[in-house]
């Protein structure tokens, strides 16, 4: 079903108020300003090489507005990589042996300090009609452990890499001018054991309110569902940051997906006093509702207004659905009163080509591949999703068991589960709140008992709608388990499920995790020393159950509400059972780009509802003529007959949640399995012996982009003369983009391979130095160098009389480079020493850039391999006060080395490339090129719709 932009709703409404009362400007505004942020890398230990942050007499802890080092708003960053939001540093560092395990072996981390902090800096500008306004910060999530300076003002940290957080701003705002947001990120601490990413790799957004306003999170929605109408329960928070006083009126607006109002509420009250919040409530009845469903996701929004003598204060609108939920003991799982078996899968947040910053509509992608598996539910494995994730789940028709970090009591524990709970609550999707995952110190025993009954009264006393789970791995029957709500059973395995179930008939339960099965993508035949296993559904470890046994479990017992998959994708981390050099973990339906492993069909068949008919393995199996093959099919027929070059192989009846097998002599050609129900063929399926490779293939999930940031996730094949797949290439393919698109990441779900993920331009800085100086007689800058004498150069700056300055200086410093190349771009980034200035490179006069008069382009054939030599002319800036601070700072040398071409081998005749529009609108033509194969292409259509940005 497809949702009409709620946008256009809000837009409507402005409208109306905009003619009623003639508002100038609308009451609420968020922007996203992802865009044009400066990156560097600092350093974990050496503050010479952290740009000396923190080194000041008086520090940003010390005294208000001192942020120093790039914290400072009159730091240079011009140097510094430019880029846009979301981003993960991690991603685009090489492997290395001696990365983390859980990390991938990516060069982050403590054992990297060097690239373990990142800092970024924007500058933005905020116009003097906002003066009066609150304006806040607002950060979806950075890992991890952020400082966050406004100006220079110091604003707070955040410690944990997944909760999102906002400052307000207002004070430190330089009204009709130029502002400065710097961040520190530190990730060289894990806080998990799987890849996490680095940086700020969430949205950030500017919020601009009146002192009067909705709180952020402040809007709670709860339905209840009668025979033909619902009362839909709302409550929100507001607060006064200003000297709003008496009366204000609360509307509230229900609209249903079409726009169309639903019912309407409106009270007036008294507003709240100086810096202190009110909660008020509404009861609105919606007649004959669309509930929310996994098939059908409908979604309401509630509009709250606030109005003071008819003028608008604020406005604000919420996403919901109308829809119950239940878990029972005996029965399992009901939504909208009807059983339903949940069939999920766990999965972290990463994805092949962008890591952990995966743009929204991959989001969307990731959703859309699970429910194709035929899945239902997700658990959001082991933290805070993204909000992206959360509202492509609403929109899709997805259930999730939303989780926190960490488990505990004390106000680091109990906050963050707020904050995850009052985030994400009117969420339709979300049907469980998980308080923990594998605890196992506490899991069995009186500890973990307590902490699990505080978390889950604390859960209630904020939602009362769901229930709570655990995810428990290390026994079924004491601890935890005998306390928690809803039972999450991690693996079969670790315990007897039936026996704790006839302990506790009371108490629901659910296999929060199952399977952690290996399998690589088109791997048909085990070969440990390549780190490569089988797809073939098995039993990963002797106390483990294949995927198949877990589900047969699962699914026979009416009393279990259903199973997740440990887990949907691959992710980058957890390499298990294997170490370097594999990077990825093999527990996935489908690989780390999506492309699905063989168990995705078996899944298909159990938990779709249309017909399914799949073989393995492919049969391009050279060398294998005459050799026993293994032939499995995943099907919902009720009989399957396979054929090989048309001959019967016998037909084989379908037990329910089974598969079938064959012993199959291996020859070349077409291997079919034909499906019957009611003795009648349904469907087929074939495996065939491709030609030899001609021609790349490019196809995009979607053609045609209607979002500025819009993408397009391509597969990469080779096919043979008829345009047959050949699933054995491993080709390295080569992209070249143009047009109005940029290529963003690039994989192939290979889980050893150490190609790059990205290819970007490598910059780094050259200091300079030695600075010396000379004093000149006269101010006038010379259009060449004249000879100086060498007895007259002494260290710059040094005992300078800054109130009696000559008229002019003369300064000299030194540079190296080590390598020079003429494909490299360099700029000399000149920091004012002067008032005016001449800039010589090894002599010769240069010109500053005609974009930016402090910068100087440095042409490579006037460079030396080696050392080179800058002369400064410049008038002096004389002091005033004794405390003035004159910059002695020339400067520094940026070396930008282009990236190569991206490129990707395929593995196991598959890669996928992700392209982005870069929002200038214009068309996109992707081409890929490869030895001895006939090049592709693709032409995608930029279509993009635009929409007022509100909130």
């Amino acid at each position: 079903m497809k949702i009409p932009h709620l946008k256009y709703q809000i837009l409507f409404i402005f409208l109306i108020h905009a003619v009623a009362f003639a508002q100038e400007k609308s009451p609420r505004d968020l922007a996203l300003i992802d865009n044009g942020w400066h990156f560097a890398f600092g350093h974990l230990n050496d503050t010479d090489k952290d740009f000396n942050h923190g080194t000041a007499y008086f520090s940003y802890l010390s005294k208000t507005g001192n942020g120093d080092g790039p914290a400072s708003k009159l730091f240079d960053d011009r140097a510094w990589r430019l880029l846009d939001l979301p981003h993960d540093w991690a991603v685009e560092q090489p492997f290395n042996e001696k990365g983390s395990f859980s990390h991938g072996f990516k060069e982050a981390g403590k054992g990297f300090p060097e690239k373990s902090i990142g800092w970024y800096r924007k500058k933005i500008d905020i116009p003097a009609s906002d003066l009066g306004q609150v304006i806040s910060l607002k950060f979806d999530g950075v890992f991890r452990n952020s400082k966050v300076w406004f100006n220079g003002h110091f604003l707070g940290t955040e410690e944990s890499g997944y909760n999102g957080f906002e400052y307000d701003v207002t004070p430190y705002i330089n009204y009709g001018g130029e502002n400065t947001i710097a961040v520190r990120v530190d990730a060289s601490m894990e806080e998990g054991w799987f890849y996490e990413g680095a940086g700020i790799y969430r949205h950030v957004y500017l919020q601009k309110t009146n002192p009067l306003h909705i709180s952020t999170n402040g809007t709670s929605i709860t339905t209840e569902i009668e025979k033909d109408f619902a009362t839909v329960l709302s409550s929100v928070t507001i607060e006064n940051k200003g000297h709003y006083k008496g009366l204000i009126a609360v509307t509230y607006t229900i609209l249903d997906s079409n726009g169309k109002q639903a019912g309407t509420f409106t009270e007036k009250v008294i507003a709240p006093e100086f810096y202190k919040k009110a909660v008020y409530s509404s009861r609105i009845k919606v007649y004959n509702p669309k509930l929310w469903d996994v098939d059908d996701p409908n979604l309401y929004s509630l509009i709250v207004e606030i109005n003071q003598e008819n003028q608008l204060i604020d406005l604000h609108k919420t996403e919901f659905g109308i829809r119950s939920i239940r878990f029972d003991a005996e029965e399992g799982f009901f939504l909208n009163g009807k059983s339903l078996k949940l069939k999920g899968s766990n999965n972290h947040q990463n994805h092949a080509g962008v890591g952990t910053a995966i743009p929204d509509e991959l989001q969307y992608f990731r959703i859309k591949k699970l429910k194709e598996m035929g899945s239902n539910a997700y658990r959001c494995s082991h933290y805070p999703p993204t909000p992206e994730l959360l509202e492509a789940c609403d929109r899709l028709g997805m259930l999730v068991i939303d989780e926190t970090r960490l488990m505990g009591v004390n106000d680091l524990h109990l906050e963050n589960l707020k904050k995850l709970i009052e985030r994400d609550r009117n969420h339709p999707s979300i049907i469980c709140w998980s308080v923990g995952n594998e605890e196992w110190n506490i899991e069995g025993n009186s500890t973990g008992e307590r902490i699990t009954t505080t978390m889950q009264d604390y859960v209630k006393s904020i939602d009362p709608t769901r229930p709570v789970t655990v995810g428990i791995s290390s026994g079924f029957r004491s601890g935890i388990s005998s306390v928690v709500e809803i039972m999450g059973y991690n693996y079969m395995g670790n315990g007897d499920i039936d026996a704790h179930r006839n302990d506790f008939k009371h108490q629901p339960g659910m296999g929060t995790e199952e399977g952690s099965t290996f399998a690589t993508r088109g791997i048909y035949f085990t070969d440990d020393a390549k780190h490569y296993k089988s797809t073939y559904d098995k039993k990963p470890r002797p106390s483990f159950f294949s995927i198949e046994e877990g589900w047969k479990f699962y699914a026979t017992r009416p009393y279990l509400a259903g199973m997740f998959i440990w887990t949907g994708f691959d992710y980058r981390g957890e390499p298990t059972p294997y170490g370097w050099p594999s990077v990825t973990s093999y527990f996935g339906m489908m690989d780390i780009c999506g492309f699905p492993k063989d168990n995705v069909f078996y899944l298909k068949s159990w938990w779709g509802n249309e017909p399914v008919l799949h073989l393995l393995p492919h049969w391009n199996l050279d060398g294998m003529e005459g050799k026993e093959i293994d032939v499995w099919a995943y099907s919902n027929c009720e009989e399957v007959e396979l054929f090989l070059n048309k001959k019967s192989l016998g037909k084989k009846k379908m037990e329910q949640y089974g598969h079938l097998e064959w012993k199959v002599a291996y020859q070349p050609g077409t291997l079919e399995a034909v499906g019957y129900k009611n003795g009648k063929k349904i469907l087929s399926s074939t495996r065939k012996t491709s030609g030899k490779p001609e021609k790349i293939k490019l196809t995009p999930h979607q053609k045609i982009l209607e979002k500025k940031d819009g993408i397009a996730v391509v597969t990469v094949e080779v096919v043979d003369n008829n345009g047959w797949h050949v699933p054995t290439t491993n080709n390295e393919i080569t992209f070249d983009i143009k047009g109005g698109g940029k290529i963003i990441g690039v994989g192939n779900g290979d889980p050893t391979s150490h190609e790059k993920d990205k290819f970007i331009d490598t910059i780094t800085s050259v200091a300079l130095k030695n600075l010396e100086e000379q004093a000149l007689d006269n101010s006038l800058l010379l259009q060449q160098l004249p000879v100086f004498n060498e007895n007259n150069w002494k260290q710059a700056f040094e005992k300078r009389d800054y109130k009696n300055p000559a008229p002019a200086y003369v300064y000299r410093a030194s540079f190296d480079l080590n390598t020079l190349s003429k494909k490299d771009a360099f700029t000399f980034f000149y920091q004012k020493i002067g008032i005016d200035a001449a800039v010589f490179l090894n002599g010769k006069m240069i010109a500053p850039s005609s974009a930016d008069a402090q910068a100087y382009l440095l042409d490579a054939e006037d460079l030396n391999e080696g050392t080179n030599t800058l002369h400064i002319i410049a008038t002096p800036i004389k002091k005033v006060n004794d405390w003035d601070v004159v910059n002695t700072n020339p400067g520094i040398i940026q070396v930008l080395k282009h990236a190569e071409p991206w490129k990707r081998k395929l593995f196991n005749g598959l890669a996928q490339i992700i392209i982005q529009t870069d929002g200038s609108g214009k068309p996109i033509v992707l081409s890929a090129t490869a030895k001895d194969l006939k090049a592709g292409s693709i032409h995608l259509d930029v279509k993009h719709s635009v929409f007022p940005k509100l909130n």
